[in-house]
Formats: C-alpha cells, structure tokens, sequence
C-alpha cells in the first residue's frame, strides 16, 4: 500500500515578495545616502567655477554657473604662497607616512612572530594609547619641543607621529594572517628576521599597508589643529592651514567662490591618490581580521 506523504506548506512566494523589494530598497538607501555625502563636495566645485559673487549668492541657487570661470583657480593659487604650502604638505606627510609604516611594520612583526614573556600584556598597554585622546598630550609635547627648540620646524609636525598604535594594530592583523608554514620555510632556508619581514610578510600583506598608507598620509594632510599650534611662519604652513589664512587676506577674506577654489586645490591631490590605489585599499579593507 501506498503511502502519501503530506509536505508542510512552504513559504517561498513570500520569501521571494521580500528579496524583489529588499534590493532595490537598498540601492536606494546608498544613492540617497551617496548623494548627500557628495552634496558638499558637488557644491563647492560648482561655487568654485562662478565668475563672481552675485552668482554664489543668488537665490534660489544655480548649479549650471553662467560661465566657467576656471581663472578663480589661478587666483587662488596666487594669492598665496601656495607652491610653498603644497611642498610643506607633501614632505610632511609622505615623511609621517613613511616613518610610520617602517615603524609599524617592525613593531607588528615582533608583536606577531617573536614570541617573549609579556609580549601580549605588553600589545595590551600598547593598544591602550588608542583611549588616550590626542588634546591631552599637546600641550606636554608643546613644552617637551619648546625645550628642544624645534618649534616652529618639521621636526615638530614630523617626529611626534613617527609611530602609531593603530597603524600597528592593522598592520599586526595582516601579519597574522599569514600562515606560519611560510615563515618556517624561510627560516629553514637560513633567513633572518628581517629578511622574512621584507620578502614574505610584506608582500603578502601590501593591501593593508598600502591601505593604512593611505589614512594616515590623509589623516597629515589635512591636518590643521596640530600645524596652527606648531607653527607660526607662513613658510611653515601646510595647504589646510594656509587656506584658512587666506581669509584674512585680500583675495579670499569674503569671495568664497575664490576660497572654494582653494579648497578644491587642497582635496584633489588625495583623491587622485585614492583613486591610483583604490584596489589596494579594498582589499586592505575587506582582509582586515581574517586569518588563515
């Protein structure tokens, strides 16, 4: 005898309602989300390409400026020493930026490979810089670059940020990723420490540093509390802070279609460095805590 087997009523064309609605609800989500992250940006270049007041301030607003006026680029770059604030930028950041990967490089290596009494209660206190806000420390490593006379020179916006936990800490996540049969083989074949940190954990972990590269080369350049206390030379003074100083200035103090134009010089160098490296940092991004 036959027997009838009675399957329990399923819910898939529920199931499938709910997917066919979840997708473009999210979509929609990130364009309404993108779009007003982008607004800010999309309106300062409009407002940097007007030819004169009447249109920045005009009501209701133009996004179609009645003539691209790309000379207010010319005068923004002119009407201050702008070439010099691009050089400041550049050498302090990159400077940072390299100093702060050999560094954390090094230090990730040795808190991930060397084993050592302590080593993880000592990762432990290392990390715990990271609660400790920056506003705290100014004015101690105010007074300890005052004695040394270093104010108002690199050394002052290079060195107190030669390392860095964070960069560590990320650095140290992708080193553990790495599987160890790979350090042992190349211990075997007579490599050094620092031979295995140069040709094996680096290579393998080059989207997560070029990832925190990117940060922290962003985090210097536009940084504006820590240049404006440490300085006070305008031969010393990066793009952030020298735009800010155009304000006072006869050019910039009130035409911010000038001023937007200025600001516009200052964010195009890091976008076009994020746009070269963007694999990288995806990738860095979507690597960081995996192991195995």
């Amino acid at each position: 005898m036959a027997t009838t087997v009675i399957r329990p009523h399923t819910r898939r064309p529920i199931q499938t309602m709910q997917n066919r609605w979840e997708r473009p609800l999210l979509v929609l989500l990130v364009v309404v989300i993108s779009a007003v992250i982008a607004l800010p940006f999309a309106w300062m270049i409009v407002t940097s390409l007007k030819p004169d007041l009447r249109e920045v301030y005009i009501y209701p607003p133009r996004w179609i400026p009645s003539t691209l006026a790309w000379w207010n680029y010319v005068i923004a770059w002119n009407s201050a020493p702008f070439e010099r604030y691009l050089f400041n930028s550049v050498f302090v950041a990159g400077s940072v930026t390299a100093l702060q990967i050999i560094n954390g490089c090094l230090c990730a290596y040795v808190f991930s490979r060397i084993p050592f009494p302590g080593r993880d209660a000592l990762f432990l206190i290392f990390l715990a810089v990271l609660m400790i806000p920056s506003q705290v420390t100014v004015v101690p490593v105010y007074i300890i670059l005052s004695r040394l006379d270093w104010l108002n020179t690199y050394w002052a916006l290079i060195l107190p940020f030669a390392a860095t936990a964070f960069g560590t800490f990320l650095i140290r996540q992708s080193f553990l990723s790495v599987p160890d049969d790979l350090a042992d083989a190349a211990v075997i074949d007579g490599a050094s420490h620092l031979q295995i940190l140069r040709h094996v954990m680096i290579p393998l972990s080059k989207p997560m540093i070029i990832t925190f590269a990117l940060l922290s080369f962003n985090w210097r350049w536009n940084d504006y509390f820590w240049v404006l206390i440490m300085t006070s030379s305008d031969s010393m003074r990066t793009l952030p802070v020298g735009i800010v100083a155009m304000r006072a200035g006869e050019e910039g103090g009130s035409n911010w279609h000038i001023m937007m134009a200025a600001a516009v010089i200052v964010i195009a160098p890091i976008l076009a460095l994020f746009i070269l490296a963007q694999r990288y940092f995806i990738e860095g991004i979507t690597r960081t805590g995996l192991k195995g």
